[in-house]
């Protein structure tokens, strides 16, 4: 096994074993955080022109959005999870239009949104 691939196998490990022991606002964290690292990723793909890697790296943003999104409980969540609907569903549709436009703004635009959401996450945990 070389060392790349050793690498991978244990951050995949180590991931595997943060999910397990984590408790639903910590995995909510993690998939909020594992989104922001793939936006700067996929921003990173963008100004060295790898196309595909920056498709690939969105589309792996949008389906994180995504379940952040399917997570919510529209009927439990009143407003606030409304509200959280919909600006998951415009983080998506800015995500489409950044990778058709190969718009690096539009991905800092839908990070700064959701380090804002997460900040507020992450507040949650000391009440």
């Amino acid at each position: 096994m070389n060392a790349y691939a050793a690498m991978k196998q244990y951050q995949t490990v180590n991931v595997n074993a943060q999910v397990s022991e984590a408790d639903p606002h910590r995995l909510i964290q993690m998939l909020m955080e594992g989104g922001l690292q793939r936006l700067a990723q996929a921003k990173g793909a963008m100004q060295f022109n790898n196309i595909p890697l920056k498709g690939e790296l969105i589309g792996k943003c949008v389906a994180i959005i995504g379940g952040l999104r399917d997570g919510l409980d529209l009927d439990k969540g009143g407003e606030v999870a409304a509200n959280l609907d919909s600006l998951y569903a415009f983080m998506i549709q800015r995500l489409s239009i950044a990778n058709l436009k190969n718009d690096a703004a539009i991905l800092d635009e839908v990070a700064a949104l959701l380090r804002d959401v997460k900040e507020g996450w992450d507040g949650i945990r000391q009440y």
